[in-house]
């Protein structure tokens, strides 16, 4: 009977938070042009044509995606069409020459639809032996990342555009990096309907990860994989830190922190050399082949960094210094129910 009462009351209280309207239009566009822009400026694009271009892409795919929502309950009509907008616009921009950053203009849109979350959620799950758990979120995150996929090839093939095979890289001054990255997790924030008064924990946090990030492979000569689990295992331990302090979702605001450092490039390449090797069948070059493996090992190898970076202190943590069950089960249901924040 005590379960059953739990287990209906856990409904309810989902079920009022499910009611609570979604972040105002007037703030969700602008973040998302902004982020995607931020994410611009992170990946090496400098001249503000081409920002301004990312920038325009991702706020008519929110628009998109939040019409989208008033008529469709499905899942995940809302990236397919928001990536698929993001490879057309990439496809006009080389075909009338608009931008040189086309492989930015059509990709940055879409790396702010990642749903890194589901996949940091099902990392922990299968960590905790939580299999069918961990296996559904990581599927349903994988499922989104085709759709992702699926949309920005289609789109961009509609100009008869692909994606280059490899990308140029360009330097970052540290603080247009380090700016650039605050702005990113700001943006994811608003995403999960966080409250205005809460965006400023994961912003320093998300900051200082990408400080860190920015001195690994810029100072000390370490590779991107190595400098995303450096960062990652800094945030893993200040979010671990402070989430039960303040009775907020480790998840979200984790990942929010390092949005920024999901490989989003490396898997929507990965995906357009799949594409090549079916299109060009038996002439497909070797190097093709080579190059896209190398795409997918890398986005995998990121992605194992960042989870083990964003996990490992915090299981440790809560292994020697576990969180107050009581505490929680107090407080953090009526936080959520206050300030609307739907995770």
């Amino acid at each position: 009977m005590a379960a059953a009462r739990g287990t209906k009351s856990s409904r309810s209280t989902l079920e009022i938070i499910a009611r609570f309207p979604p972040v105002p239009v007037t703030r969700f566009v602008p973040l998302a042009a902004a982020g995607a822009a931020a994410l611009g400026v992170i990946f090496g694009s400098s001249h503000f044509f081409s920002l301004l271009l990312i920038a325009i892409s991702a706020g008519t795919g929110a628009c998109l995606r939040r019409w989208l929502a008033g008529i469709s309950s499905n899942l995940f009509v809302q990236p397919l069409c928001a990536a698929l907008l993001a490879g057309a616009i990439g496809a006009i921009a080389v075909r009338l020459q608009l931008s040189s950053a086309m492989r930015l203009i059509a990709v940055c849109p879409c790396m702010i639809l990642v749903p890194g979350p589901h996949l940091l959620n099902g990392a922990l799950d299968l960590a905790r032996a939580r299999i069918g758990l961990g296996v559904s979120r990581i599927a349903y995150a994988g499922v989104i990342i085709l759709m992702i996929c699926t949309g920005l090839l289609t789109g961009l093939s509609v100009g008869n555009v692909s994606l280059p095979l490899s990308a140029p890289s360009y330097p970052v001054p540290f603080g247009y990096d380090v700016i650039a990255a605050g702005v990113a997790v700001a943006a994811y924030g608003t995403f999960f309907a966080m409250p205005w008064r809460m965006l400023p924990i994961p912003v320093a946090i998300g900051m200082l990860a990408h400080a860190t990030r920015w001195g690994m492979i810029s100072l000390a000569g370490a590779s991107v994989e190595i400098g995303a689990l450096a960062a990652c295992f800094v945030v893993g331990i200040i979010v671990t830190l402070i989430v039960d302090r303040l009775r907020l979702p480790f998840a979200a605001v984790a990942f929010a922190s390092v949005v920024s450092l999901i490989p989003g490039v490396f898997l929507f390449r990965m995906a357009g050399g799949f594409i090549d090797l079916v299109t060009l069948g038996d002439r497909a070059s070797a190097g093709i082949l080579l190059r896209t493996i190398a795409d997918g090992t890398t986005a995998m190898l990121i992605i194992l960094a960042m989870v083990i970076g964003l996990i490992l202190p915090k299981m440790c943590i809560e292994h020697f210094y576990p969180p107050s069950p009581a505490s929680r089960a107090r407080t953090y249901p009526r936080r959520r129910l206050r300030t609307g924040w739907r995770p």
